[in-house]
């Protein structure tokens, strides 16, 4: 979880890293935009960078002052993540001013749809709500458009769900969903909508339900069930919604992904948009997960067509899951279910998905 990954940052640097020297800085973006990282660990034998910046974990040099340097690039304009490893351990970059650390972005000539502007900002809320499904208290986080608060008109609602690994702080701190929609809303691509981000885990890494034998089908069926059965009526209840099908949908990344589209698909009673991003399919197809067979859930394929009103799934040319992603929708093309399939660069990565939503967002509710 990110707390975690902050506090174990802190004690890495704490074990390592000496004091920086008041002209250390990191990361350095030049003109040309090469990045330069530095860090100051005397006592290491080893660092790298890792992240979103590399394909693989980057080896750094280290001068005779103790401090590690290593340049990258020019890299195209874009948000990226990253971390080091000192010596194996996860740290945080200490010179980089960008909360929490592990942010660097690199400007390119024109804006970015996640840059901040000085357009009408929406609303994220910070929410909890009582799971009867899992007998939890559970934290969501919720978008709302900006004019929310002065209007009584409904809204359509988007469930946008994070990666293996995140939790529901995931499309705001890495995503920027807030500021991609608020953009898109300025320039008139976007209808006002909200935005339900949820956990994506019935239960928490130490929860002993979240190990053990079919660990992972009691993740899936637990969170599908927390989903529908406490997420839904929540948010119903709390905010000014449309409670039909029509102006509901589901999206999400990797994990999340995979459940969108297990979710939207055997669900199409309750959502009428579904989009995968670089969905990690195996999550819920998988004989572990409970094995959902989408070629028989689409089987229907006159009902599917007649209930969807958007299919959408994505997957970058460098992602390891690309070939299962591409296939999953040969699929669909060859059963005669109208989707879209968009094949494009990049990894597994935020700098995927970000783009992902910015295209998709505009196509769920006209």
């Amino acid at each position: 979880m990110n707390i975690r990954l902050i506090v174990l940052g802190i004690s890495a640097a704490a074990c390592y890293a000496q004091p920086r020297p008041p002209s250390l800085k990191s990361p350095e973006v030049g003109a040309d935009r090469r990045v330069t990282f530095r860090i100051s660990a005397p006592k290491a034998a080893d660092v790298r960078i890792t992240g979103d910046l590399v394909a693989s974990p980057a080896a750094m040099e280290k001068d005779g002052k103790g401090v590690w340097t290593l340049t990258l690039g020019p890299l195209d304009p874009d948000l990226y993540s990253y971390r080091f490893t000192v010596d194996g351990v996860p740290v945080v970059d200490p010179s980089n001013q960008a909360k929490p650390g592990t942010m660097l972005d690199v400007r390119g000539a024109g804006a970015a749809p996640y840059d901040l502007r000085a357009v009408p900002h929406g609303t994220v809320e910070e929410r909890w709500y009582e799971s009867k499904t899992l007998d939890l208290s559970r934290r969501v986080f919720i978008y709302t458009p900006p004019g929310y608060q002065k209007s009584n008109a409904r809204y359509p609602v988007l469930y946008l769900l994070h990666g293996a690994g995140g939790d529901e702080s995931g499309w705001v701190e890495s995503g920027r969903v807030n500021l991609v929609l608020d953009n898109l809303m300025a320039d008139g691509k976007l209808k006002p909508l909200l935005v339900v981000m949820p956990y994506g885990y019935a239960y928490p890494p130490m929860d002993p339900k979240a190990s053990g034998a079919d660990a992972m089908k009691r993740q899936r069926s637990g969170f599908e069930r927390d989903l529908i059965d406490d997420v839904l009526p929540f948010v119903q209840a709390n905010y000014r919604v449309y409670a039909d099908r029509e102006h509901r949908a589901i999206a999400g990344l990797s994990l999340g992904g995979a459940q969108a589209l297990g979710t939207g698909l055997t669900h199409l009673d309750l959502f009428s948009r579904v989009a995968g991003f670089s969905p990690a399919l195996g999550a819920v197809s998988s004989e572990e997960a409970g094995g959902l067979n989408f070629a028989s859930t689409v089987a229907d394929t006159k009902k599917v067509n007649a209930q969807l009103k958007l299919l959408w799934v994505g997957c970058g040319t460098e992602d390891t899951l690309y070939k299962s992603v591409e296939s999953f929708s040969s699929m669909l093309q060859s059963s005669g279910v109208k989707s879209t399939w968009r094949s494009t660069s990049g990894a597994h990565t935020w700098l995927v998905w970000r783009k992902y939503l910015a295209e998709v967002a505009p196509l769920l509710f006209g």
